[in-house]
């Protein structure tokens, strides 16, 4: 079952009002839309977009005999298009907008993708497969055809090495990268459970004890570098500035330091030129009960502003 993350902080400080507008840029399961499209009826409207067909058309199927009418408009979308997005659904008067940086269950789970580490699948690792591109967006074409078994398998050892140093701070980046190295020399590199005993030959005993698992922060990586995430987090927050209305609001949450830092770095410049006025003087965590309910919700950080 799909459970938003921070749902009651989300609705506060987006403080969504009947008959307005509301983006949500990773709509997922659409748990935090869902909540939001009952506090803006009767007339307000929703945009939901998502990297992932299959997330949209299972949203599309459960609204399907809904009474919604045209108040959800659902679109699979690279959310770094934001402002391309608005003006092809003529979306106006947005009175905020909604990031949910996380990785949804259904990914992990379900997707058959390779995003986790406990259980045996290709490493794709892609939100967006490429029967899914559009003509219409050849740019976007080869970071979308990208795969994680690309990476460890065809990548330069000292590659992977910088993105598991960057992307996921993994301490033991350079051993890694090395026994992926050498392990490709004598076979492919094709699934989760190979991937996952090659991390674990390259760290230390008492790193396989931790409390977060050894191979968190190198599918954490790949994850990123397969997805462009990182890069189109930062091409798409001046863009949520030209699309909002002034005292519109923009809520992020974010699931590592790195996109953390980003958010609150644009929030900071954004209130230096008097473009924005923070909310959120430091992020906000999850509560001990929700906690309790859903411990995949532990690390993250919500952060909110509003638009001058």
């Amino acid at each position: 079952m799909h459970i938003p993350v921070l749902k009651n902080e989300v609705l506060e400080y987006l403080d969504a009002k009947p008959n307005k507008n509301f983006i949500d840029c990773t709509i997922d399961g659409g748990g935090h839309a869902k909540e939001i499209l009952e506090i803006i009826k009767p007339e307000g409207k929703l945009l939901g977009i998502d990297r992932d067909e299959e997330m949209i058309n299972s949203l599309l199927t459960e609204f399907q005999n809904s009474n919604l009418g045209d108040r959800l408009i659902l679109t699979c979308e690279n959310f770094a298009n934001l402002k391309k997005i608005v003006e092809k659904y003529n979306f106006g008067k947005v009175c905020g907008i909604l990031f949910d940086l996380g990785t949804s269950s259904w990914h992990l789970k379900e997707s058959g993708r390779g995003f986790s580490f406990q259980k045996d699948e290709v490493l794709d690792m892609r939100y967006q497969i490429k029967s899914q591109i559009s003509i219409r967006q050849p740019a976007d074409k080869s970071q979308r055809e990208l795969t994680a078994e690309e990476i460890v398998n065809k990548w330069p050892e000292n590659k992977i090495e910088r993105i598991l140093n960057e992307y996921g701070e993994e301490k033991f980046a350079k051993k890694i990268a090395k026994e992926i190295s050498e392990k490709r020399r004598k076979t492919p590199i094709e699934t989760t459970f190979q991937l996952t005993e090659i991390i674990k030959d390259s760290v230390p005993g008492w790193y396989l004890h931790k409390k977060i698992h050894f191979a968190t922060k190198t599918f954490q990586a790949l994850r990123i570098a397969v997805n462009n995430e990182l890069k189109n987090l930062e091409i798409v927050l001046p863009k949520v500035l030209e699309v909002l209305e002034p005292e519109g609001r923009i809520v992020i949450i974010s699931f590592h330091s790195l996109e953390d830092r980003i958010v609150k770095n644009f929030f900071r410049e954004g209130a230096k030129e008097g473009k924005l006025r923070i909310l959120t003087k430091k992020p906000v965590s999850p509560s001990s009960q929700e906690l309790e309910l859903n411990p995949s919700s532990r690390s993250a950080k919500l952060r909110a502003a509003i638009k001058l």
